[in-house]
């Protein structure tokens, strides 16, 4: 029964023990009279149903006698059962708490020493562990027993070399046991795995480095044999083969027979393992050789001596060239013969000991290094040593054909350099790349900053003398900068390397001085205008050094004095302009071009930089343009741009001086009319101004610029004001008598006169007055056409406007004004300014 029911069963005893409610019975009792007597008529039942109602109370009495009866049995018997539960819940109350203590008590008698430091160990943990302190005494005893027989084996076998007086294969028998029972060992372990799976035992790596050390001692037993009587022949100094005693050379040449057969053996027993082959495994005899020049090296360049310092790596990479270059002789004419006779014959014997010189200078570079890192001039001073002692090594004769660590077959092996021992380790190359940059950039701001920066240098650069060209200092600089730069990394190897070097350090400099001169030119527009701002880097403009600024803008901009800041930048702009053409050229930089376009890595990283141009299409052999060609376009923008400045400069101060002659010119009154021999027009005195800055600006820019920037300067500036002048004092102005026409012939031929005599006074043109009057025959033209008068004037008018052909129009222009440039409806025009012109 569950816990629910048993409550529910006690309510209902409790419920049925009960006094009854007199009231509640008194109640149902009436109750049930009022529904069974409804009515009067129904009284008479009454009786009947007193009886039924008395039969039916001693019925139930009956009843609650004998259930009383029951419930106290019940009742009696539930309490002796209770009773008997409770004692038995006590007794099993009482037994499991002595359990309890006896399993606790067991439990710390079988607590281990390992958690409790307090308590004895137990006699199970005493077995266990003297257990397997005995499995361990027994792995080490066969741990020892195995490491002593390898040793054993390793004493026996050196002994045995030493012994040997004559190299062979029963030289070495001891040591293919040792061999042997080394492999044995490894195959055996090889089984042995734990938790984590297969691994391989600390023992047999022992045994495999004493089998390797074994053969080297080998070695050096035969090393110390052909060393020493190497030594008693003078060597390493220069050994004089042929004074030697004949014993002590068959002694030599013995020693080193035996090296080279110790050398086929050990290939042929695979004593030199798998490893690969560097530039310190040479042949034997070479190697024992080596070893007295690397005592004298270390002894020089790696002590406490004087000739051990940091800041002069030249002097041991110079030790290694002498010692290289002394013993060709020895290697050539003794050690190739014994080459020859042996199974080496294809080994060259002093490309073979230059060979084995490297790991000199590898070793003490790595050594090195690290301490240079902090000392960037010192750091590129070694770089730079380590290439030139590459391209020296190399024309000495030295390559990777015809040694050891080169196939026979191989004829595209290349050596790479000592150098790639400091540029194969990226952080020494960032050092240096971060270093080079800085210097550069304190070179670029030296040069931009000093006073004499953007003054012309008079000596001209160039080809002929028409395209020589002079320029500013700091352009001169800039380009002895870029050039140095260039001959830093030029003989670096990798072409990845050198893009390094034009991209972070030459592209930037030549970006920064276009900017300079781009902010001069702008400063210069901004003055123009009145409007007077200091921009850094800028041409100076004042008078006392750079950065001063005039606040008098028409002195910045006006005069001489604005035409030679102008030339300034032309000249900066056009001399870097000629430099990248001519670097553009240059053979390394096609082949840095070539490679960059033709290799993935070195394409992306051109193309991801927007001062190079974009490559052009792989399958190209040969790229369409230069690795400059953005910069070219650029400059040649910035001439351009100055030259544009210089024509308008020029043009718009003598336009501005012309303005008062214009609005003052009057018929010159000495002129008549009805005189067979006019007398010459007098000269207006408004016009000398801008005669006399048309002369001095054209005698500037002709010292100052090439002969053929001038020539093409000269032509524009001429052409703009004959056309200037043409439009206002002829062609766009009120009629004219032919008085006024011979005194504006006169204007028109005093503005040639002007520039001949400023260009004949400053050395001239080619060509002479011709061609200096070639810019102003429009305006000559004109002037004459408006000064004839009598049968010439009649004809020319009666040829214009008649029914004369183009060619025959044409012939009467050329005899009658020396010029045919002007169209003939402009002659039209030019005829009609006259007042007796009556077409």
């Amino acid at each position: 029964m569950t816990r629910v029911g048993l409550i529910a069963n006690s309510k209902q005893i409790q419920s049925l023990l009960s006094v009854p409610d007199r009231q509640s019975s008194t109640r149902r009792a009436t109750d049930f009279l009022d529904q069974a007597l409804p009515t009067l008529d129904s009284l008479d039942q009454l009786e009947e149903l007193l009886e039924q109602s008395r039969s039916r109370h001693e019925d139930l009495q009956a009843q609650l006698t004998s259930s009383d009866q029951q419930t106290r049995v019940l009742i009696s018997n539930t309490r002796s059962s209770a009773a008997d539960q409770l004692t038995t819940s006590q007794e099993l109350s009482l037994l499991r708490h002595s359990l309890a203590d006896e399993l606790a008590e067991l439990s710390n008698e079988l607590v281990s020493v390992l958690y409790d430091e307090g308590r004895q160990p137990t006699l199970l943990e005493d077995i266990e562990t003297l257990h397997r302190s005995l499995k361990e005494l027994e792995s080490v005893k066969s741990y020892v027993q195995v490491v002593q027989y390898g040793l054993k084996l390793s004493e026996s076998a050196v002994s045995q070399a030493k012994s040997a007086t004559s190299v062979s294969v029963s030289t070495v028998t001891i040591f293919r046991d040792l061999q042997k029972y080394v492999d044995k060992v490894a195959s055996t372990c090889s089984q042995v795995e734990d938790g984590s799976g297969p691994r391989k035992l600390h023992v047999v790596e022992f045994l495999q480095k004493v089998r390797d050390r074994t053969w080297t001692d080998i070695k050096s037993a035969l090393f110390t044999s052909l060393t020493t009587i190497a030594e008693k022949l003078g060597w390493p100094m220069n050994v004089n083969y042929a004074a030697a005693a004949p014993s002590d050379r068959k002694v030599f040449e013995d020693s080193f027979n035996n090296l080279l057969k110790l050398q086929t053996i050990g290939k042929e027993i695979g004593a030199e393992g798998a490893s690969p082959r560097t530039e310190k495994n040479g042949l034997y005899p070479l190697q024992a050789l080596v070893l007295p020049v690397s005592l004298r090296f270390k002894y020089h360049f790696e002590g406490t001596r004087q000739t051990n310092r940091l800041d002069k790596p030249e002097w041991y990479f110079t030790h290694v060239l002498n010692v290289a270059h002394e013993h060709r002789q020895f290697m050539e004419a003794v050690i190739q013969p014994l080459l020859a006779s042996s199974e080496y014959k294809e080994i060259n014997a002093w490309r073979e000991f230059a060979l084995l010189l490297l790991p000199l200078l590898s070793r003490k570079l790595r050594k090195t290094i690290p301490a240079l890192l902090q000392s960037p001039s010192v750091l590129a001073h070694t770089i730079y040593q380590a290439l030139s002692f590459d391209a020296s090594f190399t024309e000495e004769g030295f390559q990777l054909q015809g040694t050891s660590i080169a196939s026979i077959d191989d004829e595209e092996a290349k050596w790479d350099g000592i150098s790639h021992v400091l540029l194969g380790n990226q952080q020494w190359f960032q050092a240096w790349l971060s270093g080079e940059l800085k210097f550069v950039e304190g070179q670029y701001h030296e040069i931009i900053g000093a006073s004499d920066a953007w003054a012309i240098n008079d000596e001209a650069e160039g080809g002929s003398q028409a395209t020589a060209l002079k320029s500013t200092n700091s352009a001169r600089r800039i380009k002895a900068l870029f050039e140095q730069v260039t001959d830093r990394y030029s003989p670096l190897p990798s072409a990845s390397q050198r893009i390094h070097f034009l991209i972070t350090i030459q592209l930037p400099v030549l970006d920064s001085y276009m900017g300079r001169i781009t902010s001069s030119l702008d400063a210069f527009e901004t003055l123009s205008l009145a409007f007077v701002r200091a921009v850094p880097g800028a041409l100076s403009f004042g008078s006392k050094g750079e950065g001063s600024i005039n606040v008098n803008t028409q002195n910045l901009t006006t005069g001489v004095e604005g035409i030679q800041r102008l030339c300034k930048a032309l000249l900066s702009a056009a001399h870097l302009e000629q430099a990248l053409e001519s670097w553009a050229e240059d053979l390394f930089f096609l082949e840095l071009w070539s490679e960059i376009h033709h290799t993935p890595a070195l394409r992306s990283l051109a193309g991801a930089n927007p001062l190079l141009p974009q490559p052009g299409p792989e399958n190209l052999e040969v790229p369409n343009d230069t690795i400059f060609e953005v910069f070219i376009n650029r400059y040649t923008a910035l001439v351009i741009r100055a030259e544009n400045m210089i024509v308008q400069q020029v043009c718009n101060e003598v336009e501005t001086q012309l303005k008062p002659h214009f609005s003052t010119s009057v018929p010159d009154p000495n002129a008549s009319e009805g005189s067979q021999t006019p007398q010459a027009p007098l000269i207006s005195q408004t016009l000398l101004a801008p005669l006399t800055i048309l002369s001095t600006h054209l005698t500037y820019l002709l010292s100052t610029l090439s002969q053929t920037s001038f020539t093409a300067l000269y032509r524009r500036i001429s052409t703009s004001l004959s056309e200037h002048i043409l439009h206002r004092q002829i062609l766009f102005r009120g009629t004219l008598d032919v008085a006024e026409g011979r005194t504006i012939l006169a204007e028109c031929e005093m503005f040639v006169e002007t520039c001949n005599g400023a260009l004949t006074g400053a050395g001239g043109l080619p060509g002479g007055k011709a061609r200096v009057e070639a810019p102003w025959a429009k305006l000559l033209q004109a002037g004459r056409l408006i000064a004839l008068d009598g049968d010439l004037w009649d004809k020319v008018v009666d040829s214009t406007f008649g029914t004369a052909s183009q060619d025959e129009w044409g012939e009467v222009m050329r005899t009658s004004t020396g010029h045919s440039e002007l169209s003939r409806d402009t002659v039209r025009n030019v005829l009609r300014r006259r007042d007796d012109c009556h077409a």
